[in-house]
């Protein structure tokens, strides 16, 4: 299944703003020739070069992974299809509510609809690509909620085991291996999504280890990605759900990071009889080590490690060294960065690693858990936010099953 407009901006929260910073894509004279000539027709409904050109270049903005080209012609024929069948059931959005759907879609990168739209068209995608974008995704929703919204019942124990799945309450650990491949520029990310759909297909744990001792910026790499026993309950919310979701010798979803993607390999999972933690809050310092990983920037983060016992030592560290090199500080899980998060999630407090880099590589970050807070039992999600949880991937569920049934039933013809 081809990304739908909910997940799309998790994409955005994290890499969009920066990739829009950045120069507009390029393009040439042979871009546009035949711009709006049909290339496929959905149920005798053009989609042109022009659609499919506006929406790669869209997908590549929002590093979404895989082939931008093959990406962009997926979901447009799948577009096609959901209005297609929400036209027919009478249902049609008006401008007012797919203005909307714009501005909520631009609060995921801290832009309005002015500015989301401003950003794009200097890179090239114009306000109508974003329009139709918008308007197929938000279609489908409320075709799908009305459509399938009276099957969906949450139950008590429904309740109980979102709660466990939610908050780490499962009591589950699991042995991974991870790929970081990192991101300093739209080309690179062009590549780096290809090679991330790649690792995707690996199908068993000797070929994810080949792909990352080849092509892991991670510390583990040298080690085939493997990483030690981890309580699910210590990994960041947002891989938490991606890893619940794995079972042992499946690959992840590429997942957006800082400057980076990474993917992990689910080599076990197992339950374990101890309670899990759950944590208000984590605090940690971070380090900054100018040279990235190389062997003079790695030497320096071994000697600060044989110089320090605690966060409080790094201040000594730090010493007549400009404020920014050192910050420390405590976050609630949620608002750590992934890449972060995965590395504290191995640490008890007073150890650290140096395995995240930042500055595209360029720097080295030496990482030591200060803390963690408990989290108090009035804390928990409440019954509205987990009936509303299940219910959504419920309906998303049917809504998934449905699209492969009229996908069957399409007559798609490629030029």
């Amino acid at each position: 299944m081809t990304p739908s407009l909910r997940r799309i901006p998790a994409l955005v929260a994290s890499l969009l703003l920066a990739a829009l910073m950045g120069a507009a894509l390029p393009s040439g004279p042979a871009l546009a020739q035949n711009l709006f000539a049909p290339v496929i027709f959905v149920n005798d409904q053009a989609i042109t070069r022009y659609e499919i050109q506006q929406r790669a270049r869209m997908l590549t903005l929002f590093r979404a992974p895989g082939d931008p080209q093959q990406l962009a012609r997926e979901q447009l024929i799948e577009e096609r299809i959901k209005l297609d069948a929400a036209t027919g059931a009478g249902l049609t959005l008006d401008d007012d509510a797919v203005r909307s759907g714009m501005a909520e879609f631009a609060t995921r990168a801290n832009m309005d609809a002015e500015q989301m739209i401003t950003a794009l068209g200097q890179s090239g995608v114009s306000e109508e690509s974003f329009r139709e974008f918008v308007r197929a995704g938000i279609t489908w929703r409320e075709f799908t909620r009305a459509r399938f919204a009276s099957r969906v019942s949450v139950s008590e124990d429904d309740l109980e085991r979102a709660t466990r799945t939610l908050t780490g309450g499962s009591s589950v650990r699991v042995l991974l291996s991870e790929i970081i491949l990192p991101i300093s520029s739209i080309e690179q990310a062009e590549a780096q999504q290809s090679l991330a759909a790649r690792i995707a297909t690996a199908d068993t744990e000797g070929a994810f280890a080949a792909f990352a001792r080849q092509h892991s910026a991670a510390g583990s790499a040298g080690r085939g990605g493997r990483m030690n026993w981890t309580q699910v309950s210590d990994l960041p919310p947002a891989l938490r759900r991606i890893v619940l979701g794995l079972a042992p010798g499946e690959v992840s979803d590429p997942l957006p990071i800082e400057g980076a993607l990474a993917l992990f390999f689910m080599r076990d999972i197992e339950e374990t009889s101890v309670s899990p933690r759950e944590f208000s809050a984590i605090e940690y310092a971070a380090y900054y080590i100018p040279g990235g990983r190389s062997e003079e920037a790695l030497q320096r983060a071994a000697r600060v490690r044989a110089e320090v016992d605690t966060c409080d030592d790094l201040y000594g560290v730090a010493q007549g060294q400009p404020p920014e090199v050192l910050e420390r500080g405590a976050k609630a899980p949620e608002e750590i960065p992934a890449d972060i998060a995965s590395e504290l999630a191995r640490l008890d407090p007073g150890e650290s690693s140096a395995n995240v880099t930042r500055s595209n590589g360029q720097t080295l970050v030496f990482l030591m858990l200060c803390g963690r807070t408990p989290k108090l039992d009035g804390e928990q999600p409440t019954v509205e936010d987990l009936s509303n949880f299940i219910r959504n991937q419920r309906i998303e569920s049917f809504a998934n099953g449905f699209l492969e049934q009229l996908r069957a039933e399409a007559r798609i013809v490629e030029q």
